[in-house]
């Protein structure tokens, strides 16, 4: 088999055959190319399978729902050396695989993705919100993380060699699934090229949710690449909050609200820091952040013996700071309490002692479920 068209399916009856009756096998095989479509039943609950059996293609049934979950299966039963990939919903121009594939054919490429952004968008097809915020933003973001160099970042049809995709490490069950799959080639240094294609306006309920799936494309990009997202923004959120402290203890300046604020700074300043932590170890014992050069130096100095005593260390301060304003209380009377600053400090300490002490017995589970995996 030299061509396999993976269309995954859920619900998608009076359009998945058309689908499927719209790839031009016939014409395929004049260029001397033998091609098959596999449609993936999600877990239908029309007559999605028959629809599409009807119409020729080969069935197979995936029970876990969802867009990379379907794929994967898609891709372990296709018989083809060349893999088209494409949605059941009419909105792709499965008529135009031949000319789609060109770039493979002739060993231009490792990847062809379609760019809709290039190609004709109908009127319909894709809402504004999608294609003039949302898909660029993302499409940007991606290649300022990745350079990755494409215009269309969630484009659904595209096109790989088998023995390609098997390199990649994809396992996203979602529609994040479409971002892993570009991100892992362009970590595998993949040439990918891009040929515009019309996009047309879907046949029956779409089942994106533009909120919901834009954000899980945005949290894998931040378990692939936590530094731009966490370390950066925490160390400044932190020195902001660290530098209104020493107003307040330094200079003459309205104290309540200025330690209030700082110290809320602070908390989540060390809080981002430690979230940058905990992506990274996730990410290192799943694979998914292994050129993350900031992530790896600090794993390689982890250690949970330190950061237990950081955080004792942290706690034990607080308590003494604590306890010598609990002390001057006491001693006045239980009268008017003076000592916020004293008082706000310890608080301080103790937060991010108990921080620090759950973060690092984290990131040692964490870690060990990785030396489990190696072992």
């Amino acid at each position: 088999m030299d061509v396999s068209i993976v269309i995954p399916a859920l619900n998608e009856e009076g359009i998945v055959g058309k689908t499927v009756k719209s790839v031009p096998l016939a014409k395929l095989k004049e260029k001397g190319l033998e091609a098959e479509i596999v449609v993936v039943d999600n877990a239908s609950t029309d007559n999605t399978a028959q629809e599409a059996s009807d119409a020729g293609a080969r069935v197979v049934r995936e029970e876990k729902r969802g867009y990379g979950n379907a794929y994967l299966r898609g891709f372990k039963e296709a018989k083809g050396d060349i893999i088209v990939m494409g949605d059941a919903d009419g909105t792709y121009p499965f008529n135009t695989t031949y000319e789609f594939i060109q770039p493979l054919l002739k060993e231009d490429c490792d990847m062809v993705m379609g760019s809709r952004l290039k190609g004709d968008i109908q009127k319909g097809a894709m809402p504004a919100l999608h294609r003039y915020i949302g898909n660029p933003f993302l499409t940007w973001l991606l290649n300022a993380l990745f350079k990755a160099g494409i215009s269309d970042a969630h484009c659904g049809m595209r096109a790989f060699r088998k023995e390609t995709i098997d390199k990649l490490n994809l396992h996203s069950p979602g529609m994040e699934f479409a971002s892993e799959m570009v991100i892992e080639a362009a970590r595998e240094n993949l040439k990918i090229a891009e040929i515009p294609i019309t996009y047309y306006p879907r046949e029956g309920e779409s089942k994106l949710n533009s909120v919901a799936d834009g954000w899980r494309h945005l949290r894998f990009m931040m378990l692939y690449r936590p530094t731009p997202f966490l370390l950066a923004p925490g160390l400044l959120v932190l020195l902001l909050g660290i530098s209104l402290l020493i107003a307040v203890i330094f200079m003459d300046i309205s104290r309540m609200h200025s330690l209030i604020l700082g110290s809320l700074l602070i908390i989540i300043g060390y809080q981002m820091l430690l979230a940058w932590m905990h992506f990274g170890a996730f990410g290192e014992t799943y694979g998914v952040n292994k050129s993350s050069g900031a992530v790896n130096k600090y794993l390689s100095y982890h250690s949970l013996g330190r950061e237990l005593l950081l955080g004792l260390v942290f706690i034990i301060i607080g308590l003494i700071v604590g306890i010598n304003v609990l002390y001057s209380w006491i001693a006045a009377g239980f009268g008017g309490l003076f000592q916020i600053l004293d008082a706000m400090m310890a608080l301080i300490l103790f937060i991010l002692g108990i921080q620090t002490i759950f973060s690092g017995i984290f990131i040692s589970l964490m870690l060990l479920n990785r030396t489990d995996k190696e072992e």
